[in-house]
């Protein structure tokens, strides 16, 4: 396999991996508390999720061809919690849309693609730079995500990795191929 592909694979990974830990996160989670804001300005999930995924939708439609900040978005409105009906289900479909073009997008890019420019903002960028920043953007508003739900479940937060305290137990349960 070439580096190319490894690192088309490595990303596909990592990301997968921190839509995963908010998704275990959006779980523990009931509607009200998917709006709640700590006092100032802090988004809220919802708010979280909107971002997160109008800019997958900006970035990844046409990847290759036009500017990844697309016109038809409306990014001062992702935050906006506008409370849509539907609750969890509505803003797992917002959250769903955004990443089924990212997977999408990733999973049509050919090995030669990545070192072709494209722009963001009219700034150039080679793929492979544009993806990493996505992959520097996207776990930043995940962890938000995961801290928020852990603020809100105090001590009924599941642990989504090793428990407090549990790093040797883990260690010797992987040790012995567990």
């Amino acid at each position: 396999m070439t580096v190319a592909a490894l690192y088309l694979d490595s990303i596909k990974q990592r990301l997968l991996g921190y839509k995963t830990l908010a998704e275990k996160t959006f779980a523990q989670l009931n509607d009200a508390q998917l709006h709640w804001q700590p006092d100032g300005e802090p988004n809220s999930i919802y708010i979280i999720v909107k971002h997160m995924s109008g800019n997958m939708l900006s970035r990844f439609s046409d990847f290759l061809t036009s500017d990844g900040e697309k016109p038809w978005r409306e990014r001062d409105a992702e935050f906006i919690d506008d409370q849509p009906q539907g609750g969890k289900a509505a803003m797992l479909e917002i959250w769903e849309k955004g990443w089924d073009c990212l997977m999408k997008t990733l999973n049509a890019l050919q090995e030669e693609d990545l070192t072709k420019t494209i722009y963001i903002r009219t700034e150039p960028h080679s793929v492979l730079d544009a993806l990493n920043r996505q992959l520097s953007h996207y776990p930043y508003h995940a962890g938000q995500i995961v801290y928020l739900g852990k603020i809100m479940k105090e001590n009924n937060w599941e642990s989504l990795s090793i428990p407090k305290g549990g790093s040797q137990q883990f260690n010797q349960e992987k040790a012995s191929g567990k």
